[in-house]
């Protein structure tokens, strides 16, 4: 952990914290209600795996992640961050965390899918905390048929 220590200092990382994982709960928020252009925009100021731009990375989404139109137009996912470490210094950030996507369809019984680690950065700008580069390594794959048009295993 850095930053400053004590008193107002250790209130202002604390809260600078909370901002940063509030931002990884966001985005699996918006992912699993099938808002890609929410995605992108959250991921556009910085890159995903890579692709940068709001507008390519809600295409990224988009074009590989199955959505169910009988059901809002989502993948019938959950999301679940977990175990967030944030290290904050002065106006940038990082942080690592662990993923498990669930899912359940009529066709697929409820089940994880697929396990890894996000590897964030972020960065402080006038308007707050956003997400400078967001790096993902899958470390499990089960049945992701029902969730994305790709293959997973291609990429890895």
């Amino acid at each position: 952990m850095s930053g400053p220590r004590g008193g107002e200092g250790e209130s202002s990382l604390t809260a600078d914290k909370l901002a940063v994982t509030e931002l990884l709960y966001r985005y699996a928020e918006l992912i699993d209600a099938g808002d890609f252009d929410g995605v992108g925009a959250l991921l556009g100021r910085g890159s995903f795996m890579g692709v940068a731009g709001a507008e390519r990375i809600a295409s990224l989404f988009a074009g590989t992640t199955r959505r169910f139109p009988d059901h809002g137009n989502t993948p019938r996912t959950r999301h679940l961050v977990l175990n967030p470490v944030v290290d904050v210094h002065a106006d940038t950030a990082a942080a690592r965390s662990t993923f498990c996507v669930v899912q359940q369809t009529e066709t697929v019984p409820l089940q994880p899918i697929v396990v890894g680690r996000y590897r964030d950065t972020f960065t402080r700008g006038g308007d707050g905390w956003y997400f400078a580069e967001r790096l993902v390594d899958i470390e499990m794959i089960g049945d992701v048929s029902a969730h994305l048009l790709v293959d997973p295993r291609r990429f890895t």
